[in-house]
C-alpha cells in the first residue's frame, strides 16, 4: 500500500518536499534555550527531521518525525554540553573532529574519545554529555529514537553547579575514567555495549554490489527502536525499488546520491550531494543509484529495529 497526501499536486513535489538540502538551511545558535548565557555551551543546531533534543518543534523547514529525529550539530573547540539524560536512546555519528562522550553515575564518569565516523548510543536515563577539546570543531549527526522526545533532564548544569564540576559531566576529582571495552568498572562495561568504532565494524557486501556497515540493530548495537547503517555505494551502482512498512532516511555524508520513487507507474528522482536528506514514507517504493564518478558514503536510519526485510536487488 503506497502513501498518498492530496496537499501535493504531483509525486515530484512530495518527493521535494521530503528532501532536506544542506544549502537551504542554516545552523541555529539559539536552538537550545537552556545554553543561553553559558558561552561555554554554544552550539549550533541544523533540523532535517523534527527538533531533536531543542523545543523548536514549529520550524516548518523541517520534515515531521515519525520514529526518529535527524539533526547536525556544530561544537566548537573548548566548548562542552552539559551532562543530561533522556528518557530515549539518542546517538551521535561523529562526520568530522574529536569527540569527548563522558556518562556519569554517583559522581563517576567514563569518557570515550570518538573520531571521524565513530558513533555512540546514549542508553536511556544515563546521565551524559560531550566535549570538544580538539584543536578543530567537531560536526556530527544525531538522532533521537523517537517523533517528539520529553525535554533533557540536566544533572550538572553550571546554572547551579561549579563550571568546573559541569565541565566534567559531575566528575569528582579523580573520579574520571578513561573508556576501556575490557574494564572492570560498571560504568566502563555498559558504555562498552553502546559505543561503535567505525574501522572495527565488520563490512557485510550485498549481492547488489554495496557495503553496509551495521551501527545500531540486528548485528550492532542491541536495540528495541531504530536500525541505523553506513552505506558504501559504489560509481554506478543501484538497487530496484523496494518498500518498508516504516519510514526511512538517507543522509549522505560523501560523493552523491541518487534517490528515485515510484507510484502507480511514476517514477521520480531527485539527487544528493554531501549533507543532503530525503525521509521517504512508510509504504512508498523507492530505489537509490550512485550515478557519481566516486564512491558515495551514506548514513541510513530505518524507523524500526527488526531484522533487515529488503532483498536488494541490482538495477
Amino acid at each position: 500500500m503506497t502513501v498518498q497526501d492530496s496537499t501535493f499536486a504531483t509525486l515530484a513535489d512530495e518527493l521535494k518536499a521530503h528532501t532536506g538540502r544542506f544549502t537551504d538551511k542554516q545552523f541555529d545558535w539559539n536552538a537550545f534555550p537552556s545554553n543561553a548565557g553559558f558561552d561555554e555551551l554554544a552550539r549550533a543546531q541544523m533540523r532535517y527531521i523534527g527538533a531533536g533534543g531543542s523545543p523548536k518543534v514549529g520550524d516548518t523547514s523541517t520534515l515531521k518525525p515519525d520514529n526518529f529525529t535527524v539533526s547536525l550539530i556544530y561544537k566548537e573547540t573548548g566548548k562542552y554540553a552539559a551532562c543530561h539524560s533522556h528518557e530515549i536512546e539518542e546517538s551521535f555519528l561523529i562526520i568530522n573532529g574529536a569527540l569527548i562522550v563522558g556518562w556519569e553515575r554517583d559522581g563517576e564518569v567514563v569518557e570515550v574519545n570518538l573520531g571521524p565516523k565513530d558513533m555512540i548510543l546514549n542508553a536511556r536515563e544515563i546521565g551524559h554529555g560531550f566535549r570538544v577539546d580538539g584543536p578543530e570543531p567537531v560536526l556530527m549527526s544525531i538522532s533521537v529514537d523517537v517523533g517528539k522526545p520529553l525535554p533533557p533532564v540536566y544533572h550538572y548544569h553550571p546554572k547551579e553547579h561549579p563550571t568546573e564540576l559541569a565541565r566534567t559531566f559531575g566528575a569528582q576529582p579523580g573520579k574520571t575514567l578513561k573508556f576501556d571495552p575490557k574494564g572492570e568498572h560498571h560504568l566502563q562495561q555498559l558504555m562498552s555495549k553502546y559505543v561503535v568504532r567505525h574501522s572495527e565494524l565488520e563490512t557485510h557486501w550485498e549481492d547488489a554490489g554495496f557495503t553496509r556497515k551495521i551501527y545500531c540493530g540486528p548485528g550492532g548495537v542491541e536495540t528495541d527502536t531504530c536500525r541505523k547503517e553506513m552505506l558504501g555505494i559504489p560509481s554506478r551502482v543501484g538497487v530496484k525499488a523496494f518498500s518498508r512498512d516504516v519510514e526511512d532516511a538517507f543522509l549522505v555524508l560523501d560523493g552523491a546520491l541518487t534517490v528515485g520513487w515510484e507510484e502507480n507507474g511514476e517514477t521520480v528522482e531527485v539527487e544528493l550531494g554531501p549533507r543532503d536528506l530525503v525521509k521517504t514514507p512508510a509504504g512508498r517504493k523507492h530505489w537509490f543509484k550512485n550515478n557519481g564518478a566516486e564512491a558515495a558514503t551514506v548514513w541510513y536510519i530505518v524507523g524500526s529495529a527488526e531484522p533487515e526485510s529488503v532483498t536488494f536487488e541490482a538495477a
